[in-house]
This record gives structure tokens, C-alpha cells and sequence, in this order.
């Protein structure tokens, strides 16, 4: 009987992501990646930071294509589907199609994951070897365990160089090609990375993802602009949580001394999987007035039902979570508020209103005269603090 009350109780319970805020900066899959957050409970905040420009008319790619074709490569590297179809279609449309596969048919030809797998065999190819991990540095490890000296290899290029992989390769002796098949661009409106990162500055959101290096580079860069980098870096550091989707996508966030979270697998499941991890394990739940409680991001759960909390509700109600079951004076929850002014009514009436949402107006007291307090249970919060 106890088995099955449990099981009716994790049923019941809301989704790990609910009442958490999730800023999201892919340019390319993201409505994958908003959908497996959503089905977790998260709100959603899309800004791509960048956009995608192919290249089939770039004078690079083109003088590329020919040399490869001219003097073939020891081992082609493909990183990205889109790149790499890119590649052939640019091909296709110069009449270098038939060439250029045929070259590709008799080289060392490896590719990053699975989807650039699909991508060669659809084009009637082979690859030779592709890493488990999806990882560049593995890719990087297999070709230096070979030995690259005098080796010819050709890279096709995420849109930008990729960090320390063809430095490598040339100090081992290789001859790089560069395959520059598209670029990453500032996205043609930016109204949404601002109020991504007018978000992120604020704290109005509870993480921040990113699926590639070029797209922390354009949010860090977006901040500098408008005068935020030290604000966006701190938010960074200290209350947002940006989750990488690898170590490669880590690297400008990092040179700003950001921690970030990346999952072991580089795939976006494993990402959404580590969010619902750390997200709800940042929260310390409070049992207050005889109610569990836990703060999330705009919403609070109390004893396991999501109340949805306005703004300003939620202000006050941080303020007085910082130290709870201690008074808050009006004077102090004022200065929580955002925007409220002089005007100590206006914490009575969003005290009125954050009591109503909360659905449970004994978990705030008001102590006359004084202010306002959790009515925290320290035995109880002693019992679940560690919930």
C-alpha cells in the first residue's frame, strides 16, 4: 500500500524544470531543444544569438574545393551535417559535384558524430572512423596517435576556427586545409538576445544554454557592446547557471572565469537531463507554517503544488527567504521591490497579493509595527533541509 502512495505522489509531483526559466542561444535545433525543456516544466526564453550564413557563392570555399580536388588530402575531417551537405551542394552548383566525391571516395574520411555520418553515406560515401564521445578533442587524440607529420588533413570548419585543434595539428607536422562551408553572423534582429540578456543581467532567469562556442562569443560580445559584460559575468558566476553543451562550447565563457556545466554526453538530452539536475538541487526547501516550501525561479512549490508567483511577490518573497524566520522591515522588503518607489503601501499590497498566490496566508506573519517574517519551523526545516 505504502509502494503504491509513493508512486501516486511521483505521479502528481510537477515536472523538475517547473517554475524554473530557461534562456536558450542555439540558432539550430532550438525549438528540439525548447520543446525537451517544456516537457519538463520549464518557461522557455529563445534569443539566437546567432544565425547561420552558407557560403555556396564564397570565393574561399571555392578555392578550397578546387585545391582538394587538384592535391588530394591524407584525411578529411567533417564536423557538421549542415556543413558538410553545404559542402557538396556548393560543389554541385559550381560543376565540381562529380570531382569532388570521387576525391572524398579515396581519402581518410572521418566523421564528428552521427549526424555527420548520415550526411556523408547520403552523399554515397563512407566514413572511415567516427568518435563515440561526438568529441573534437577524440577526433584530434585519434589523428596525433597516428602521427600527422607530413600528413595533408582537411577541416571543415564549424564557421569559425575551432580552439587549439588546428594549432595542433600543425605543431604535430600536418598541413592544414581550412573548408570554410558557412559562417556564423549576428542574428538579423537583436531585440532578442537583449532581452536575453537584459534577462540573464536582471537574474530573471535560472540558466542559460549554449550548443556552441560562437554563440557564448556572441552573447559576451552583445554585453560588451551595450556596457553589461561585467554585469552579464557576474550573473554568470554567481546566480545563473550557464550549461555548455561540451568543453569546446565552454571556452570563451571560461576565459572569463565562468563555471560552467556540461553533461558527459554532448548531446541535447544529456544537457535538459543535467538541467533537471542541478536546477531543483540549487533550491533548499523551507518547511514554513507547517508547509514545505521551495523558491524557484517565478514559481513556488508548496508541499509539492506549483503557485504561480507575480514579480514583485516574488521579490519579497526572496528578501525574506535570505534570512528565514528573522523580520524583514517594510523599509528593506521596499528596496526588494522593483520599481516601487517611496510608497511603503506598496509592499502591503504585494505582501496581500504574494499571500493569496502563495494559496497559504500563514506562511508569511506580520509583526507589528516591524515588518514581516517566514513563519520558519527550525525543527522541521532541521528534518528536510537536506531533502
Amino acid at each position: 500500500m505504502q509502494e503504491k502512495t509513493e508512486a501516486a505522489e511521483r505521479a502528481s509531483a510537477p515536472p523538475p524544470l517547473a517554475g524554473f526559466t530557461v534562456g536558450v542561444t542555439a540558432a539550430r535545433r532550438a525549438e528540439e531543444l525548447g520543446a525537451l525543456l517544456q516537457r519538463r516544466g520549464a518557461e522557455v526564453m529563445h534569443a539566437p544569438a546567432l544565425r547561420i550564413v552558407p557560403l555556396p557563392d564564397d570565393t574561399e570555399l571555392l578555392s578550397a574545393t578546387k585545391e582538394l580536388i587538384d592535391t588530394a588530402p591524407d584525411v578529411v575531417v567533417a564536423t557538421t551535417a549542415i556543413g558538410f551537405r553545404g559542402w557538396i551542394e556548393a560543389a554541385d552548383g559550381w560543376g565540381l559535384g562529380d570531382a569532388l566525391l570521387e576525391r572524398l571516395r579515396g581519402v581518410e574520411l572521418l566523421a564528428r558524430g552521427p549526424k555527420v555520418k548520415g550526411a556523408i553515406r547520403a552523399a554515397g560515401l563512407t566514413e572511415e572512423w567516427s568518435p563515440a564521445s561526438e568529441s573534437m578533442a577524440e577526433v584530434l587524440d585519434r589523428l596525433l596517435e597516428q602521427g600527422v607529420e607530413g600528413r595533408r588533413i582537411a577541416l571543415q570548419l564549424h564557421g569559425e576556427p575551432l580552439p587549439g585543434f588546428i594549432e595542433a595539428l600543425r605543431a604535430g607536422g600536418a598541413e592544414v586545409v581550412g573548408v570554410p562551408v558557412y559562417r556564423w553572423m549576428p542574428p538579423e534582429d537583436i531585440g532578442p538576445l537583449d532581452r536575453l540578456l537584459d534577462a540573464t543581467v536582471s537574474r530573471s532567469l535560472d540558466a542559460v544554454t549554449f550548443t556552441s562556442a560562437p554563440a557564448a562569443a556572441s552573447l559576451l560580445d552583445r554585453a560588451r557592446e551595450r556596457g553589461l559584460l561585467t554585469e552579464l559575468v557576474e550573473a554568470l558566476r554567481h546566480d545563473v547557471l550557464p550549461a555548455c553543451v561540451g568543453p569546446v562550447t565552454a571556452l570563451p565563457l571560461e576565459a572569463h572565469d565562468i563555471p560552467t556545466e556540461q553533461p558527459e554526453r554532448f548531446r541535447l538530452g544529456p544537457l535538459v537531463q543535467l538541467l533537471c539536475a542541478e536546477l531543483p538541487g540549487r533550491v533548499r526547501p523551507l518547511v514554513v507554517g507547517g508547509r514545505r516550501v521551495e523558491i524557484r525561479g517565478h514559481a513556488v512549490l508548496v508541499d509539492g503544488e506549483l503557485r504561480s508567483v507575480p514579480p514583485a511577490g516574488m521579490a519579497l518573497l526572496r528578501a525574506l527567504a535570505r534570512r528565514p524566520g528573522w523580520v524583514v522591515s517594510r523599509a528593506d522588503l521596499l528596496r526588494a521591490l522593483p520599481g516601487a518607489g517611496r510608497d511603503e503601501h506598496a509592499v502591503e499590497t504585494a505582501m496581500a497579493r504574494l499571500r493569496t498566490a502563495l494559496g497559504a496566508p500563514k506562511l508569511i506573519q506580520t509583526v507589528v509595527k516591524r515588518g514581516y517574517r517566514l513563519a520558519l519551523d527550525p525543527a522541521a526545516d532541521t528534518k528536510y533541509g537536506d531533502a
